[in-house]
């Protein structure tokens, strides 16, 4: 998938007006999510992806491997997406899905083992409701 492949599939799954709209989304939800990851489960995640979206997680990430649990993500995506916390929440559930689908399974993994999904640690199992109802794909 290229990146206008990639953008177009994520702006029709989010129901987004415009490009712009849909890169920040995408951007917002990565950046902040590369923030969280230690610099090489960035890379190996971002490998996969189009080359204009795999720098979200890696170039445009000052710090990696920074503890912040979902509430704070959800924060960070919001303030970058400039929306609200539920919609940003709803984005970065369905970006992740779409990355889900052009990684492979064992980068996956490992994105998932990186962040804990037990409701009391941090929440991060929020982060995949997407991708565990069966993803986007599947419902639409």
């Amino acid at each position: 998938m290229n990146f206008d492949e990639f953008t177009g599939t994520a702006q029709h799954r989010l129901e987004l007006a415009n490009t712009g709209e849909t890169v920040r989304a995408i951007r917002a939800t990565l950046s902040t999510l590369g923030q969280r990851l230690p610099a090489g489960n960035a890379e190996d995640l971002a490998a996969s992806l189009p080359m204009e979206i795999d720098r979200f997680l890696t170039d445009a990430v000052a710090d990696h491997g920074q503890r912040f649990d979902w509430s704070t993500f959800v924060e960070r995506v919001a303030d970058v997406e400039r929306t609200d916390r539920s919609e940003a929440a709803y984005h970065a559930q369905v970006v992740l899905d779409l990355v889900h689908e052009q990684v492979p399974q064992s980068d996956f993994q490992q994105l998932r083992d990186q962040l804990p999904e037990d409701e009391d640690d941090e929440n991060w199992g929020k982060l995949f409701a997407v991708v565990d109802a069966g993803g986007w794909a599947e419902h639409d």
